[in-house]
């Protein structure tokens, strides 16, 4: 890994300008511009509120905030899983002439989504002081589970970078398991019910769903530490640091072992 950080620090300035290029042509001749970045993420929980608690009569407490933080993880781990399956072939006319390491351009659009998603943090601290929820030290909790979300977004985008090289239908076949992920990680419903306690679902499904789903656990994890005052399952937060930090690696070096057959194949 000290290769990936040399990189990181030799190609700083290209991951930094690509990032901001993305943010400026995201918005360039838009009326709103950035504004649609605080703009956008509301309408859809509004939208998603309206769904599930006017109409399902969802009565989870602080339901527009839990929808909030559910919508702004899956959106930076679902538009950075979608990206990186087509994010070397997008960027050949680059590779094809200059040697880059294919990682700083997954790190530049992670950089992008995170921009984003801490816009929409922003937020969500905006509507804690509104619905006067209640903080509590636990709150810092949201710092180890961001990282440990984080690192393991990196990794499996590097894994389905490299697969995304050599398999063309890779991109449907994600889609298909991210809509499928997004209804099995409690995105917009309780997978465990506050009041009680208890799963809505059977067993072993329950365990599966909560623990052993890392997206569905990590959202629980920051809604548990901000809108409900809760420490977070410190055991499993740890076993999926490490998972995170062992799929970065292999992500890696999987790219790093294969980058220079990239070119070919394309």
């Amino acid at each position: 890994m000290s290769r990936f950080f040399n990189d990181l620090k030799k190609y700083s300035k290209y991951v930094k300008y690509s990032a901001k290029s993305s943010l400026k042509s995201e918005v360039a001749g838009s009326y709103l511009g950035w504004i649609w970045w605080v703009l956008e993420p509301v309408l859809f929980m509004l939208v998603y509120w309206f769904i599930f608690s006017v109409i399902f009569s969802n009565k989870t407490q602080y339901f527009p905030i839990f929808i909030f933080i559910g919508l702004s993880m899956w959106n930076f781990f679902n538009k950075g899983l979608n990206d990186a399956v087509l994010i070397v072939k997008n960027n050949v006319a680059t590779i094809s002439k200059v040697y880059l390491p294919k990682q700083m351009f997954i790190v530049s659009d992670m950089l992008t989504l995170l921009f984003k998603m801490g816009i929409s943090f922003v937020i969500v601290f905006g509507m804690m002081i509104a619905y006067r929820v209640h903080v509590t030290i636990n709150v810092l909790w949201l710092i180890p589970v961001l990282l440990t979300f984080v690192l393991l977004s990196y990794g499996l985008n590097c894994i389905i970078a490299h697969f995304g090289v050599f398999v063309e239908d890779l991109k449907k076949v994600i889609a298909i398991l991210l809509r499928i992920l997004m209804y099995m990680s409690g995105v917009f419903y309780e997978l465990v019910s506050r009041t009680s306690g208890k799963s809505k679902l059977k067993e072993p499904l329950a365990t599966i769903m909560t623990k052993f789903n890392p997206i569905a656990f990590l959202m629980n994890c920051a809604r548990d530490c901000l809108i409900y005052s809760s420490p977070v399952h410190y055991k499993y937060l740890a076993l999926w640091f490490v998972i995170a930090v062992i799929v970065s690696i292999i992500g890696t070096r999987l790219v790093y072992k294969y980058e220079n057959s990239y070119v070919k194949v394309i």
